[in-house]
């Protein structure tokens, strides 16, 4: 196993100056600098990591809070997860993963026994009881998300914030339906569980399917849905009985797809010649759905990759960097098209004898 004193005999210098270049504690000149990292290089030293943060009061790691909870799409959690994990891993940085569930509590232990270094939070709710206690800490924090149901009146003062713009993607979904002649639409949301906790991604998301169509004259339905094939059933059901004329159908829930579409064709409903179907999720659900999905995607990896960089720029000494957020991309594939031309609800001679009729009364 390489040593530091082997280093410091490859790179002729003492042990004590390999010690504070790697600490940062003593400025060094330049080209020793280089000599000793060409040492470390050439031996393949790695520094103990116990000794690293006794040394630096660093400990090259970052704490990312998970939600492990019914009612999120797990492979969207795990991409966000490893993609946190390879950019930390391309700056040095280590990753402890954290409960969601431990709420504040995951905080203050992250505070008070200096485990990490900086922490990433995910699942973040309109009322999230960590946010205080992330002001707070002398830890930097990132959020990926936003507690708030619009980007303008987010108080993230103090907090870094990166996101898709779930509120500008409903917009999009609902411009896109509308662009296409379709003036009611339905909405199939997340799990009721998803809205009830305050979910923030949810929240903005309906903010911006309600101020679309309000925008555009298109009828809206919001149907919160768990993914099961009996959930969807109920809830298209009800649509078609409450707004016979739906064309749209805009799905916020992975789980959702397969089973929606399944339901449709069960219904004897073309996609898109009947109803038009546009989802929010990954790449990969939509082009591999049934039928191709337009849809505007959830760009995970960005997120992740994102969050990571920002949380080193401020242990780097940058100041809050603020909210970020991604602009969303929708997708046109084979699953919208123009709404169908209304069915007459008469044949021309019926409404002549019709009119006929009320004249003779």
């Amino acid at each position: 196993m390489v040593t530091l004193a082997d280093v410091a005999r490859h790179a002729g210098v003492s042990a004590s100056t390999v010690s504070y270049v790697l600490s940062g504690k003593r400025s060094i000149s330049a080209p020793t600098r280089e000599r000793i990292q060409h040492s470390i290089d050439a031996l393949g030293y790695r520094p103990h990591a116990g000794a690293r943060a006794l040394a630096s009061s660093r400990t090259d790691v970052l704490a990312l809070m998970m939600p492990l909870r019914t009612g999120l799409y797990v492979p969207v959690l795990m991409e966000i997860a490893m993609a946190v994990t390879t950019t930390a891993r391309s700056h040095g940085y280590d990753v402890l993963l954290l409960t969601g569930e431990e709420g504040p509590e995951a905080v203050r232990r992250v505070e008070g026994s200096a485990i990490a270094d900086a922490m990433i939070v995910m699942d973040v709710g309109l009322d999230d009881p960590r946010l205080p206690h992330l002001r707070a800490a002398e830890r930097p924090a990132v959020l990926i998300g936003l507690p708030t149901e619009t980007a303008e009146a987010a108080d993230t003062e103090g907090l870094d914030c990166v996101d898709l713009d779930f509120e500008a993607a409903g917009a999009r979904c609902v411009e896109h339906l509308a662009g296409l002649g379709h003036t009611a639409i339905a909405v199939l949301g997340e799990p009721p569980a998803v809205y009830e906790r305050g979910t923030g991604f949810a929240a903005r998301t309906l903010t911006g399917f309600r101020a679309a169509a309000s925008s555009h004259g298109v009828g809206l339905l919001h149907r919160p849905v768990d993914g099961t094939y009996a959930a969807v059933a109920a809830a298209v059901t009800r649509v078609f009985e409450e707004r016979p004329g739906t064309t749209g159908i805009v799905v916020q829930n992975e789980a959702a797809v397969e089973p929606l579409l399944a339901l449709l064709r069960h219904q004897g409903r073309a996609v898109p010649e009947d109803v038009s179907v546009v989802a929010i999720c990954p790449d990969q659900v939509a082009t591999h759905a049934s039928v191709p999905l337009t849809a505007v995607s959830v760009p995970a990896q960005e997120m992740g990759r994102l969050a990571v960089e920002r949380i080193v720029r401020r242990l780097e000494g940058e100041r809050s960097g603020g909210t970020e957020l991604i602009a969303p991309r929708l997708t046109p594939r084979a699953s919208t098209g123009p709404a169908p031309a209304p069915a007459p609800s008469s044949s021309p001679s019926a409404a002549t004898e019709d009119r006929r009729g009320h004249g003779g009364h």
